[in-house]
């Protein structure tokens, strides 16, 4: 599809070659259903993200089904496609997009849908739904922001709600029923798997105060309540996911020990729409290491949750997998925020010790009670103290601003816990540690018990910003925060209806 003159002229040309290690390549007329996994976002990033793997592998396992991906390209590679009028396509075929029957997006974040609207635009498949007929691909989307899928419905044929392993074979043994039909037709039978919503076959009724009043079935077929779809028991990952030929954001083995969370942070969407927990068993675990480095020559692994921390026995899989591969970095990302948990990554060997992430999420103890997390002081100077007393020298801290109830008290009070953070480390350990803050700004999400919230305006957020920015401009602190415009325009598009879509498409 690309020759060398284009590859050599644009950065970084492996993101979009194919041929990388444990790649599926089909026979193309070998197959009768053909899918494009799209991710939007570079392929980097997408590489990264642990949902298209599950897909990829599940699907290529079925006989009659091909899966590829595709992934947004950069603009350097963006200009030349339309200069020379090349539609967008597939990494492993390297087929356009257009030639496929189903196109399936992940959709995580909601600042990537623009990037949904530009791939289909150079993929050349109609943008709007409405406008697409049977010689088009059926374009499809699951993943987290479906939960509110309506911003986006003016551009998705079908969305998936919930686990996408969990419908997808129903989702094509209706597909395999209703080919040839007619559009109509296949839309209405897609519409009848539970799990599946198609934004077509809905009437939206607004009230005189411009508010959504009903989202009414038109069709027999299109149910009144769509059911949230999930596994009881998670399947086996994927032993031999693609191995990229350039860095990517994970560039690493990664196994989900364990889906869903029972904390209950108000703020968190994921923590609330991935319940109930389900773990993996252990032998499953340490099985499915082996095969992951022996299948991809990884070096490191990361055992990815929600919430470390509470999956049942994590030290004895940590102990079991650090005897049985002692060359493995091991990584342990969302661990809760206590002594256990330094004790725990303590018991690692040297080279899997690093850098230790924790999130507090607020500084005053009012605000963590009215968010959930009730961690007091006491414990988060604990853990902090054990910490440098085990010899890390520095610790990475979330914060999260603009919170419900939150006043500049509380966000004074960052500043406050961030200095006797330091303290604990200058009495450990004689030395100043590094401590470095990273600012978020609360985001009203869907199916969270804050989704009704107000959002702090842009000035209000500034001012928050200020307090830390003043607060904590010593030495042996590193600040990063979110531009205030990007959070609210996250929220717009997360908490938006039907009619957001113009919005998007603009």
């Amino acid at each position: 599809m690309l020759d060398s003159e284009i590859l050599h002229r644009v950065n970084r040309p492996a993101r979009y070659t194919g041929g990388e290690w444990n790649s599926v390549v089909k026979d193309w007329e070998g197959t009768a259903i053909r899918i494009a996994l799209a991710y939007p976002d570079t392929y980097e990033i997408g590489m990264s993200n642990m949902a298209v793997p599950i897909l990829y592998d599940l699907l290529n396992r079925q006989p009659d089904v091909l899966a590829e991906r595709v992934y947004a390209p950069w603009t350097d590679l963006e200009a030349a496609l339309r200069q020379r009028r090349i539609p967008l396509f597939s990494l492993e075929n390297q087929r356009p997009l257009k030639d496929f029957d189903i196109v399936g997006f992940s959709l995580g974040y909601e600042l990537t849908y623009t990037n949904v609207l530009n791939m289909l635009d150079l993929a050349g498949i109609p943008v709007l739904a409405a406008e697409r007929d049977s010689s088009h691909p059926l374009v499809i989307a699951g993943g987290s922001c479906c939960l509110n899928p309506e911003p986006m419905a003016d551009f998705i044929d079908a969305f998936v709600i919930g686990d996408g392993e969990e419908v997808l074979l129903e989702f094509l043994d209706a597909y395999r029923g209703s080919r040839g039909e007619g559009r109509e037709k296949l839309l209405r039978r897609l519409a009848s798997v539970t799990g599946v919503y198609v934004p077509a076959l809905y009437h939206p009724e607004y009230g005189s105060d411009g508010l959504l009043k009903s989202l009414t079935p038109a069709v027999p077929e299109a149910s009144v309540k769509i059911q949230r779809r999930l596994v009881g028991k998670l399947p086996p990952p994927p032993f031999r996911p693609v191995v990229p030929y350039i860095e990517v954001v994970h560039d690493r083995a990664a196994i989900e020990i364990q889906r869903g969370c029972s904390r209950g942070c108000r703020f968190c969407q994921a923590g609330m729409i991935y319940r109930p927990v389900r773990e993996r068993p252990h032998e499953e675990v340490i099985a499915a290491a082996g095969e992951l480095i022996q299948n991809c020559g990884y070096d490191e692994l990361s055992l990815v949750s929600l919430n470390t921390s509470d999956y049942a026995g994590i030290d004895e899989l940590v102990g079991k997998l650090s005897r049985r591969h002692p060359n493995l970095t091991l990584s342990l990302p969302s661990l809760r925020l206590d002594s256990s948990s330094i004790r725990l990554v303590g018991s690692l060997p040297t080279r899997s010790r690093t850098g230790l992430t924790f999130a507090p999420e607020a500084g005053s103890e009012r605000l963590r009670r009215a968010i959930n997390k009730p961690l007091t002081e006491a414990d988060l100077l604990e853990t902090a103290a054990t910490a440098f007393e085990r010899g890390w020298t520095g610790l990475k801290l979330y914060f999260m601003v603009g919170l419900p109830t939150e006043t500049l008290e509380d966000v004074a009070s960052i500043v406050t816990l961030v200095d006797r953070v330091r303290a604990e480390g200058r009495k450990a350990s004689g030395k100043k540690p590094m401590i470095r803050v990273s600012v978020a700004t609360f985001v009203p999400k869907p199916h969270t018990p804050f989704q009704w919230s107000s959002q702090e305006g842009e000035d209000s957020l500034r001012a928050r910003q200020e307090v830390l920015q003043h607060g904590l401009s010593h030495k042996g602190v590193r600040l990063s925060w979110q531009d205030p415009r990007v959070s609210l325009l996250e929220a717009a598009l997360s908490r938006g209806d039907r009619r957001t879509g113009r919005v998007i498409q603009r």
